[in-house]
């Protein structure tokens, strides 16, 4: 499934449009940036917690089946929450609320001017707002865990390799590094298998170029949190594309 950005009445729409047909066995991937610039991403976390739970009641399901990936959002989220200890706050926090993180603030009880001024006046003060961000999280259930255990990548052995924005086709796989949230633009000079996998599919496209199927890439992103649709595609093991649910 592509990226959300805090859209959970059409990720629970998708979710309505899917669940009758998944089977034991099949493999449900989110490709991250649940939260973050617009929506409600507390409501977004709550939905995907429901579909877990109503998912994993089913007969032959088992917890890996359902995986979570990393996204900018949530790679930017847990940046924030350490705040204090980053050594130019103010600068960071301004460039991590043009990333779309007030909205995030928001939804677990902080607010954006406050947050402001703590990292005009130190550590101490940033430390006291993170807390209270912290609390926030930890008030909705599920949620501080959930942040707790998403994946870098996710991939079908000599299958399709899935990715949040970004790869590096020259580096090995385990050699990425942060280029899964911000090499966009190696992603897009994927011109033939990379390593083993017949396909690599991203949830998110930081230029807002729209969906993609380029023979050895496919881009999910419909523009969800920017005006455009919640994508989420049915693949085959090997990675061709099956299907196409939009909301």
């Amino acid at each position: 499934m592509a990226a959300i950005h805090g859209q959970h009445e059409r990720l629970a729409a998708i979710h309505s449009a899917i669940e009758q047909d998944l089977l034991p066995g099949d493999r449900v991937i989110y490709l991250g940036n649940y939260i973050g610039r617009d929506g409600d991403p507390a409501a977004t976390l709550d939905e995907l917690l429901a579909f877990r739970i109503d998912t994993l009641a089913r007969p032959g399901w088992d917890t890996d089946d359902l995986v979570y990936l990393r996204g900018q959002q949530e790679e930017t989220w847990s940046k924030l929450l350490q705040l204090q200890f980053a050594p130019n706050p103010r600068e960071v926090l301004a460039w991590m609320l043009r990333q779309g993180a007030g909205r995030t603030i928001e939804a677990y009880g902080g607010v954006v001017t406050q947050g402001e001024s703590a990292a005009r006046e130190g550590a101490v003060a940033l430390n006291r707002w993170t807390s209270r961000l912290r609390d926030g999280i930890r008030a909705r259930p599920g949620h501080e865990k959930f942040f707790t255990v998403l994946q870098r990548a996710a991939f079908v052995e000599a299958g399709a390799l899935f990715v949040h924005a970004g790869l590096d086709p020259t580096r090995p796989l385990a050699a990425q590094g942060d280029a899964f949230w911000w090499d966009a633009s190696g992603f897009e000079r994927i011109q033939s298998p990379y390593e083993n996998f017949g396909r690599v599919v991203r949830g998110f496209d930081p230029h807002k170029a729209g969906p993609k199927h380029d023979g050895y890439a496919i881009t999910l992103d419909a523009g969800c949190g920017f005006d455009g649709p919640l994508r989420a595609a049915q693949l085959s093991p090997e990675g061709a594309l099956l299907q196409l649910v939009e909301a």
